[in-house]
């Protein structure tokens, strides 16, 4: 991206995933909390389910539901109750145990540790731009305690879209009061991130902490941290 193009920034919308926090031992433990929740509450009910084949059975519903998009929690509400079915439980009384899996789970899953950088990144971010949360996930800012540094949270589960849909990336144009080349999404995933943000119109840069190699020739602008993201902008 050119110089000038850079000056025209006036919002930031970032993933949060594996850009602000790594995703899969917060959601590992959160799976293994969940399920230890339940063994001690319903053993012979829980005791044929391991963590991958309770992931299998949601991964499946995720399937024959499209119209449930990202809306996991549901996903994990139906996973559950197939399971008591299959047990024999009655749905009244297994509904309360159900629900109280589901919240062990949400709060251990947003119990994440963030990469060293981000929250004083994140303070001088949100201090000099209009910045949005963007993502397909079910962190929630408000729990992590970081709701204050963000202007919008734009989640897919709660909009009826998911990247890499260009509606998504415009909804929080919108929320951030911004044209889409006003706005520069950071993210991840290389796909829902970076191609789909510019296929929305908005500039994109891609965070590549593992220092992953580019899968083709459209090569984006590129930073391993937070850190490096601000000194991308600040080059505008």
């Amino acid at each position: 991206m050119g110089v000038d193009r850079r000056r025209s920034i006036r919002a930031v919308t970032l993933d949060l995933d594996d850009t602000l926090w790594p995703c899969e031992p917060t959601l590992l433990r959160a799976e293994h909390l969940a399920l230890a929740w339940l063994t001690e509450r319903v053993p012979a009910v829980i005791a044929p389910w391991s963590i991958e084949r309770l992931r299998e059975r949601r991964m499946a519903i995720h399937a024959a539901r499209p119209e449930l998009g990202h809306d996991f929690r549901t996903i994990r509400r139906l996973a559950l109750e197939e399971v008591f079915r299959g047990a024999g439980a009655d749905d009244v009384q297994s509904a309360p145990i159900i629900e109280g899996s589901l919240d062990v789970y949400m709060t251990a899953r947003n119990q994440v540790e963030l990469y060293p950088e981000v929250l004083a990144c994140l303070e001088r971010l949100s201090a000099r731009y209009r910045i949005a949360s963007l993502s397909n996930g079910n962190a929630c800012l408000v729990q992590i305690g970081l709701d204050h540094l963000f202007h919008a949270t734009i989640a897919a589960h709660t909009h009826g879209a998911s990247k890499p849909d260009p509606a998504l990336f415009h909804i929080a144009c919108r929320e951030l009061g911004c044209a889409p080349g006003e706005v520069v999404h950071l993210g991840d995933d290389i796909e829902l991130d970076v191609r789909g943000a510019r296929g929305a119109g908005l500039h994109a840069v891609w965070i590549n902490r593992a220092s992953h190699s580019w899968p083709g020739d459209d090569v984006p602008d590129t930073v391993a941290d937070l850190e490096a993201f601000e000194r991308w902008l600040a080059q505008g």
